[in-house]
């Protein structure tokens, strides 16, 4: 096994089993304020039931950093729909609900403004936008998507986008003879095989959602690089049977390898089609590639 294999495998397994879920990760993680910079009570548990009801929901698992927690909390609210297009929020109200800072309500709506979740304007006040002007490809809100009453329709739409993306990529990058990506990609391949034969789904995870992004990163196309985020974020949230990334099996492991391989031999058409095999669905499930839909 290569230095970087070995180094990864030693180093992936954090002290507790398992990927982040929903409402645990910390991407905009600021120090919790002096108790003195707080504001008063919460005050959403009145007339507005759904507020208050989703608020209780969410205080509790806060302690990774308040302004990463609120806009978790705040995000998921928006796109469940529990805080529907056009609705007001005022900081104020959000700072007591949540016990925060007015700072840490600020710089978590600038978050949410930049996700096109909100808008903020003179003499409106902030608002909460339409699904038609929110960044759908951004990872947060992809998850937050995929595990809300909309997951269905973003997993499918996710393997959708996939389809799109990898076996274009993988024909592409047959034709870059990167000597120092292909030997990583080999790497992660060796590092699932080993992952997979310990029981080890978290460290399969880590380097199958590497292998996706190093390919990705081989087709030499800025824009299809630019989606890498897209695969990674599709990888960590699929459920269900939709594709051979889905769960750690031999079938996935000899996908990979077949990947690799034609990529090393520079078989663009070889590359392609194994990744089309490894993007189909279980044979459990009727239809191998997405299907048109009817509008």
């Amino acid at each position: 096994m290569s230095t970087l294999a070995h180094t990864m495998m030693t180093s992936a397994r954090p002290t507790e089993s398992g990927l982040a879920g929903p409402g645990e990760l910390d991407r905009y993680g600021f120090a919790e304020p002096p108790v003195a910079d707080r504001v008063g009570p919460p005050s959403w548990d009145g007339s507005d039931g759904e507020l208050g009801r989703v608020g209780r929901r969410a205080t509790g698992s806060r302690g990774r950093g308040l302004h990463g927690q609120l806009v978790q909390q705040l995000g998921q609210m928006i796109v469940s729909g529990d805080l529907g297009a056009d609705r007001p929020l005022v900081p104020e109200e959000i700072g007591q609900r949540f016990e925060v800072s007015r700072t840490v309500v600020r710089e978590s709506l600038r978050v949410l403004e930049a996700k096109g979740l909100v808008s903020a304007r003179p003499n409106v006040g902030t608002r909460v936008r339409p699904v038609s002007d929110w960044n759908l490809l951004d990872p947060d809100i992809i998850e937050w998507r995929a595990f809300g009453p909309q997951r269905e329709d973003q997993r499918r739409e996710l393997s959708e986008l996939r389809w799109t993306i990898e076996p274009l990529a993988a024909r592409l990058a047959a034709g870059h003879g990167r000597e120092d990506v292909q030997q990583r990609l080999g790497d992660m391949v060796e590092i699932m095989g080993h992952a997979l034969a310990q029981g080890d789904g978290l460290t399969f995870s880590r380097a199958d959602a590497e292998f996706h992004s190093l390919l990705i990163q081989l087709a030499g196309n800025r824009m299809l690089e630019h989606l890498s985020g897209i695969v990674s974020a599709a990888l960590h949230v699929s459920g269900g049977p939709v594709t051979g990334c889905d769960r750690p099996t031999e079938a996935s492991l000899a996908h990979h390898a077949r990947i690799a391989d034609a990529l090393a031999s520079g078989d663009a058409h070889a590359a392609e089609s194994a990744m089309r095999q490894l993007l189909t669905v279980h044979p459990e499930v009727e239809r191998v590639v997405p299907a048109p839909r009817e509008h």
